[in-house]
Formats: structure tokens, sequence, C-alpha cells
């Protein structure tokens, strides 16, 4: 892409809008890119509100991918994850804060129980603050229309949102002996951080060995990483950050293997996410040395 002044100056906005709304930095690259073809070709003249034409456009050329990939995922070789934009090292707690503004990959996986136009309508109200009148003229729908999948969408995540708050801090404490526990095979101490029916969700695109089936229930969680640990892979261990989240990231050798991300309720891990399908990890940000064990 060539520079555009306009274009450029709602590139931000119209990619945060893409990534929600597909849960995939690949194809929100590919939907900006269509954008921007069609903003090229545009009669600038015609174009009253250019920030309202590429966000419509945006919005309409997104759920037109999010159908066709849905589609194209029932092929899909085991549980499918979001795409995350940023794996990174550890960081300070200025960087960790400001990349804690990134929409974590446990919310775009809530997003999955959402139909595409619920998706989209909820996501222009809650993340870029339209009004229902305007997401009717974005959606092609009536206010009152949009106000009813605004409002299903809201009823669908809170039955997947956990009941009890937990603090950035207590949640990494968790994380942490979490992933102590998993590093040692010590069936006892994951169970007793797991919820009895804690889910667990390994995605490797059927480029790596990985579960493809959700796990289901803290023992049968416990019992894998007990058989992990006891091949002696080498896996080595640290905190990261997926998407500004706490995340525990497995090495071997210098090759990063996976990314764990867990989802707490309370005092207890009620969901683990585990991204190893390669085409999903990017470039580790701020890579240094080699973990340690």
């Amino acid at each position: 892409m060539s520079p555009d002044p306009t274009f450029e100056s709602q590139r931000p906005r119209l990619f945060g809008l893409a990534y929600r709304l597909l849960g995939s930095r690949s194809d929100a690259e590919d939907v900006l890119q269509d954008a921007w073809l069609r903003w090229q070709s545009s009669d600038r003249a015609a174009i009253r509100d250019p920030e309202a034409w590429l966000v419509t456009t945006t919005t309409r050329l997104g759920l037109d991918r999010l159908r066709a990939a849905r589609s194209a995922r029932v092929h899909y070789t085991g549980p499918w994850l979001p795409e995350p934009l940023e794996i990174a090292e550890d960081t300070d707690p200025a960087e960790r804060h400001a990349r804690a503004e990134q929409v974590s990959v446990a919310f775009l996986a809530l997003l999955e129980r959402l139909g595409p136009e619920e998706r989209a309508a909820f996501l222009l109200k809650e993340a870029f603050d339209y009004d229902y009148a305007q997401i009717g003229q974005l959606l092609g729908h009536a206010e009152a229309n949009c106000r009813q999948l605004v409002h299903r969408a809201r009823e669908r995540l809170k039955a997947g949102r956990p009941r009890f708050a937990v603090t950035p801090q207590r949640h990494r404490q968790l994380l942490e002996r979490f992933m102590h526990a998993s590093q040692q095979g010590d069936r006892g101490a994951i169970v007793a951080l797991l919820d009895a029916n804690a889910r667990m969700f390994s995605d490797g695109g059927g480029k790596v060995t990985a579960t493809l089936r959700p796990l289901l229930g803290a023992e049968r969680i416990a019992m894998l990483y007990w058989a992990v640990a006891r091949r002696g892979l080498g896996l080595q261990a640290r905190i990261g950050t997926v998407n500004g989240e706490p995340a525990i990231l497995r090495f071997i050798g210098a090759r990063l293997h996976s990314a764990v991300l867990v989802v707490i309720d309370g005092e207890r891990i009620v969901e683990v996410l585990t991204l190893m399908n390669p085409d999903k990890l990017p470039p580790l940000a701020g890579a240094g040395a080699a973990a340690s064990a």
C-alpha cells in the first residue's frame, strides 16, 4: 500500500475493528488491503464522510471474510483459537499496562459464541462507541434490530464470562503456580489450581501434535500435563505476554513451542487455552536468551 493520509489516519481504528471481528491478524491485514484497494478506486468527491465510508467498507468486508472463515473452519483440525497480535517477553509494569489495552485472546475466543452480525453490532457499540442509528447504517438494519443484536450478544457473552473478578496480580500468581506445577507434572497441584469442570483447548491446526478435542475436567487436564512431563520433551517455560495478557511461553531450546493462557474465575482456573499452531505464533517480541528451566 502506498501512503494515503486519509486512510493512514484511520488505519489503527480499522485494523482494530477487523481484528476483533475476525480474531486473526492475517485475515485483518487482508481485509485492510481490500478496503484500501476500494478506497483507491472510489470516487472521493462523492464521499462526504471518509471515516464512515472506511468503517462501513471494513465492517462489510470483515463480515464477508468471517462468514467464509467459519465455513472453512468446519475442516480445521482440532479446536480453533484466535491468532494473537503479539507474543512478547515479560516486560516492565509500564509496558505491561500499555499492552493490556490490546484485546485478549480469551475474549476473542468468547466472541466466537456470537453470530457474525451480532459480533459486528456488539463490537461497534462496545469497543467503538457507535450509537444504534450509526450501527444500523453500517449493517443495513433498522435501529431496533441493532438494539436486539447487541442485547442478544451481551446475554450470550455474559453466560461465558467468569462470575468473579480477579486482580492482575492474583492472575499472575495463579498462572506462575500453574506453570511450575505443569512443568513438574504435579497432578495434585494442578488439580488444586483448576476448577473441577475446567476445560482445555489446544490449537495445533494439524501442524503439530495436539489434542483434537477439548479436555474436560481437572483430572484429565492434570493427567495430560503429567504425561507430557514424563515424556521429557525438554520444554522450558517462563512468563511472557500474549496480546498484553500474562501467559506461559514454552520453548524447546530457543524455539517457541507454545503459549498457554488461562481464564480464572475467583480462585480457580476454568479454561486453559494453548496456542501451538506455528502459523499462529508470531515472532517473539523482545526475545532474549534461551529460556531457563
